[in-house]
């Protein structure tokens, strides 16, 4: 049985709400980086969740969760991110955070899996867009929460393909 483990940083709580859903459609453990420890990085399938503050940066909580991704090896190991922002308030930071998850992940070995194309999302600058796609799956709580459930469900069924 190939394991899955979601660790996410939520600061209003969309992210949190987020990770629960998805962990839910996974069957999953959801755990705030707030209280993980190295063994919940530990999985065939590691999903990364975080909002994104300030000028395009992580969650808060997540500046210890990076510290402890920095003494892991997640070779064979894959990862997903998701995060959540504001796609028209903040266009050119618009889920910056799980660009740079995404790219922790695979410089500790990771293999990326759950990229998701950015037809239907609004125009953006994110530093999580790349060749046309996001590097995981992005949320707008704020513009678009109708979305969300929808989103979330797609992209467990393209990650659950992805573990076979």
């Amino acid at each position: 049985m190939k394991t899955v483990k979601i660790v996410y940083g939520s600061t209003t709580g969309a992210t949190a709400a987020a990770a629960i859903q998805l962990a839910g459609l996974l069957d999953a453990p959801a755990v705030s980086v707030a209280q993980a420890v190295p063994e919940d990085f530990q999985a065939d399938l590691l999903i990364l969740g975080s909002s994104t503050w300030g000028y395009g940066e992580l969650q808060d909580d997540w500046f210890t969760g990076i510290t402890m991704l920095d003494g892991l090896n997640l070779h064979g190991c894959k990862a997903a991110v998701f995060g959540t922002g504001d796609s028209c308030g903040f266009s050119d930071t618009f889920v910056n955070a799980i660009g740079i998850l995404a790219d922790k992940a695979v410089e500790r070995g990771a293999t990326l899996v759950g990229q998701v194309s950015a037809e239907g999302y609004p125009k953006t600058g994110s530093f999580a867009l790349r060749d046309g796609s996001f590097v995981g799956l992005p949320l707008d709580e704020t513009n678009e929460p109708e979305l969300t459930g929808k989103r979330l469900s797609a992209w467990a069924k393209t990650l659950q393909a992805a573990l076979d």
